[in-house]
């Protein structure tokens, strides 16, 4: 699954870290994210649109 997930990150000057600490996940786990390797809980999703104030849509397209 492709994400924005990099560019929001960078946008508000958060490190993979700084992150990671934010959603309680490992830094790995941002990194695979990213990466697309790994595609997050629902949950996660969630926290990662409230946190960039984003919608779900809006920060991860499915590659069909």
């Amino acid at each position: 699954m492709k994400n924005r997930i990099k560019v929001l990150r960078a946008e508000k000057d958060l490190t993979q870290a700084e992150l990671a600490k934010q959603l309680s996940v490992s830094r790995q786990t941002v990194n695979a994210i990213e990466k697309g390797k790994f595609d997050p809980s629902l949950p996660l999703a969630f926290k990662l649109s409230s946190l960039f104030g984003k919608s779900i849509e809006e920060i991860f397209q499915n590659e069909e």
